[in-house]
C-alpha cells in the first residue's frame, strides 16, 4: 500500500508512522515559516525577509561591512541573487558597494546610515513576531532542543557552516 509497496529493487528504510508524521510537520514548517516571516517583515518595514537578513548581517559585522561572496554564503544566496538584492538596496540608499580595501578583486557591501536606521526600526517588530509565534510557544527545554536539532541538521545540510557563522567572524 502506498508508495513503499510499489517500488521494487533496493529497498530504502521506509518511514514508520511516527517518523512520517514528524517529517510531514517538518515539511509544513519549512513551507510556512519563510512566507510568514516575509509577510511580517514586509508589513512592518517594507523589506522582504531576505533584504532584512542582508541588512541584519551587515549590522552585526565590524564596520558594518562584509565581502559580497561571504554575505552570499551566509544568506544562502547565489552571488547573482545577492547582487540583484544589494542593487535594489543601493537604489534605496540602504547599502553601498565598495571595492575591498584588502582584495582589489573583491567587492564589499557596506550598510549605510540609512540602512542602519532601517534595520534598527525593523528589528523590534521582527523580534516580537519571532518571540510570540515561535520561541514563546516552546518551553526553555524545547528551545534548547530545537537549537540542538537545527544544529544537527545544519551539520548535515551545511557542512561548511556558512549558515551558522556569525557576521563578526566573517573573513576580512
Amino acid at each position: 500500500a502506498g508508495l513503499s509497496g510499489m517500488i521494487t529493487g533496493m529497498e530504502p528504510r521506509w518511514l514508520d508512522d511516527d517518523e512520517m508524521r514528524t517529517w510531514l510537520q517538518v515539511v509544513a514548517l519549512a513551507e510556512v515559516l519563510p512566507s510568514r516571516l516575509d509577510t511580517q517583515v514586509r508589513q512592518d518595514s517594507g523589506l522582504t525577509h531576505f533584504e532584512y537578513q542582508v541588512l541584519a548581517m551587515l549590522s552585526e559585522a565590524p564596520e558594518r561591512t562584509l565581502r559580497m561572496s561571504w554575505l552570499a554564503r551566509r544568506t544562502n544566496a547565489t552571488l547573482p541573487r545577492l547582487s540583484h538584492v544589494v542593487r535594489r538596496l543601493e537604489e534605496r540608499g540602504l547599502v553601498a558597494r565598495e571595492r575591498s580595501g584588502t582584495d582589489a578583486r573583491a567587492t564589499d557591501a557596506v550598510l549605510t546610515d540609512a540602512g542602519w536606521e532601517q534595520i534598527v526600526a525593523a528589528a523590534p517588530a521582527h523580534v516580537t513576531y519571532v518571540r510570540e509565534r515561535i520561541l514563546d510557544r516552546l518551553s526553555r527545554d524545547q528551545v534548547q532542543a530545537l537549537g540542538e536539532i537545527a544544529g544537527a541538521l545544519l551539520e548535515s545540510l551545511d557542512p561548511s557552516g556558512d549558515l551558522t557563522m556569525r557576521a563578526a567572524d566573517a573573513p576580512r
